[in-house]
């Protein structure tokens, strides 16, 4: 198997600086050794108008075989003589890959120091691969399925049915030239992809699952060229040629670092790439989607995974501590605790039954929530991964009963942007999360929250900083908890509620959480938004008339 990669060149920039990026001389042919075979590389033309290295792969059948133990095509347990008989010295595929990132190491991760700051240029790029693996999982099963049947065919004398006994069907769209193009093309490459006959000389077999690809592209830079070919070869393959453990999410991510998070078939390529390890595959996507949110939010993926982690743990061993300086004798009830029992009295009210806690953190509400059989469907919603990772330990989601297990739902968005896995729900929670954001970005909240998912009610609880003073232990000036933004007095927290209740159509009541200071107020706040309806209107009215 083997690929071509070449560019064109100027006087100022001639194209045998592609030498120079790939780290091996154009006047030398140099071979590799590998796992499985030696990888060569050689350039068929390298002057200054055009250079074209080669990488040809010879694999060594028999290691593949030893070393494989029953792993990927080589070894299937369904063909007796698919590690006799294979595709694997002649396409490209996850073999090829490897010694990709093996030989061209140094080019993959953007480092030229021959050349400084030329490998961050794009380049005039031509791709070229003979043989490329291009099948979809539907044609996967339909292929070994056919072979199966036309073996007992054979087996009671039947003659062969057209095509090796493939039923004619309408075109895959998820294989062949059309899947080449969904993986390259939303990166920037022009791709043509033609199929491979399976014999020139009896057309009506139809095509193979091969097809001769040709990139070309003038926008990427090589390390991105050879990145996108190491993550995406394998996955038009549909197969590896070794283990797929854990480490290979780091592997994807690396590769896929700048563009996979974006791309519309990032779910397919995470999945075939780690070849359909349904846990894995969750892990990646949820680090993808973790990359993503903090490139939206111009931020690092560290700040954001700790939005708003321990928050919760932090705020309630602050209210205890503040508590024991009252020297009461008898242990008062926990702020936080309090403040859990005062959410779910008023979703009662409400008549609440499928519930969204959005900024769950670590899973205290919903936890209490559960215990509760009017809430029928509790989603936490957070976008801390690690926060959710112990929300789901702390519930015990991996024990719980399946009646239980379906009334709980956890997982990762942000507040900062509209999610339709958020509308339809009668109420929504945010229990000290407004001032874990930023004052800009406030609105975009509101929207996402009151504009977009529009639940039938919507309870918002956040400090009472008039309260601070009360608390020896913090020093003045500063917030309850590092990771405040801000901390609002009543009158603040009254105006930014009605504010947000006339702009969305809601009503507003609110309601003191904790002990009810003369002079300060309660320590905590909390605002009951009710969405104005027909129904809500005319309760409105009808108490207004008993009151005059």
């Amino acid at each position: 198997m083997f690929l071509t990669i070449g560019t064109t060149g100027t006087p100022e920039r001639p194209a045998t600086d592609l030498g120079f990026l790939l780290h091996k001389h154009p006047g030398t042919a140099q071979a590799f050794s590998t796992s499985y075979g030696t990888a060569h590389v050689l350039y068929p033309e390298a002057d200054a108008e055009r250079c074209t290295a080669a990488l040809l792969l010879e694999v060594d059948a028999v290691a593949l075989v030893r070393r494989g133990k029953g792993k990927g095509r080589g070894g299937a347990p369904d063909a007796a003589l698919a590690q006799y008989v294979n595709d694997r010295p002649y396409a490209a595929s996850s073999l090829l890959a490897v010694a990709l990132s093996n030989v061209f190491s140094t080019a993959m991760r953007g480092v030229c120091k021959a050349l400084p700051g030329r490998a961050e240029q794009p380049l005039p790029l031509r791709i070229e691969i003979p043989a490329l693996p291009a099948r979809g999982a539907a044609g996967a099963r339909r292929c070994r399925a056919d072979e199966r049947a036309e073996a007992r065919r054979a087996e009671h004398g039947r003659p062969l049915a057209t095509g090796f006994g493939v039923p004619e069907a309408e075109p895959d769209k998820s294989s062949g030239p059309a899947l080449v193009e969904r993986l390259f093309e939303p990166l920037g490459w022009a791709v043509t992809a033609e199929p491979v006959v399976l014999d020139a000389e009896f057309p009506e077999w139809g095509d193979s699952r091969y097809v001769r690809l040709v990139l070309e592209s003038g926008t990427l830079t090589l390390a991105q060229a050879l990145r996108h070919l190491y993550v995406l070869l394998p996955v038009l393959d549909d197969a590896k040629h070794y283990w797929v453990s854990s480490e290979e999410v780091d592997k994807l991510l690396r590769a896929g670092e700048g563009w996979l998070p974006d791309h519309p078939e990032q779910k397919l390529i995470t999945s075939r790439y780690l070849a359909r390890r349904w846990s894995l595959t969750r892990q990646a996507v949820e680090r993808l989607e973790l990359v993503r949110l903090a490139e939206a939010d111009d931020s690092e993926v560290e700040e954001i995974d700790n939005a708003v982690l321990d928050a919760d743990d932090a705020a309630e061993g602050a209210d205890d501590a503040v508590e024991e300086e009252t020297g009461t004798e008898e242990k008062p009830v926990p702020l936080a605790m309090q403040r859990r029992e005062a959410i779910v009295a008023a979703l009662k009210e409400s008549a609440a039954a499928r519930v969204l806690d959005l900024g769950c953190g670590q899973g205290r509400l919903v936890q209490a929530l559960l215990k509760d059989a009017r809430f029928t469907e509790i989603v936490g919603v957070d976008v801390s991964m690690r926060a959710l990772t112990i929300a789901s330990r702390r519930l015990k989601l991996d024990r719980m009963g399946e009646r239980q297990a379906s009334r709980v739902k956890l997982f990762q968005s942000s507040l900062a942007y509209t999610d339709r896995r958020l509308k339809g729900y009668d109420a929504a929670v945010l229990s000290e999360v407004i001032e874990h954001v930023d004052l800009p970005r406030l609105s975009a909240l509101e929207y996402a929250v009151f504009g977009a998912a529009r639940p039938r009610a919507v309870l918002v609880t956040t400090p009472n900083v008039e309260y601070n003073v009360r608390w020896e232990s913090l020093p003045a000036g500063h917030v309850r908890h590092g990771d405040h933004r801000f901390e609002w007095t009543r009158k603040e927290f009254r105006a930014w509620a009605v504010r947000v209740a006339e702009r969305h159509g809601y009503t507003v009541e609110f309601r003191p959480v904790g002990p009810d200071d003369p002079e300060v107020g309660p320590p905590t706040q909390m605002a009951v938004f009710t969405l104005i309806t027909t129904t809500t209107a005319t309760t409105t009215i009808a108490k207004e008339g008993k009151a005059a």
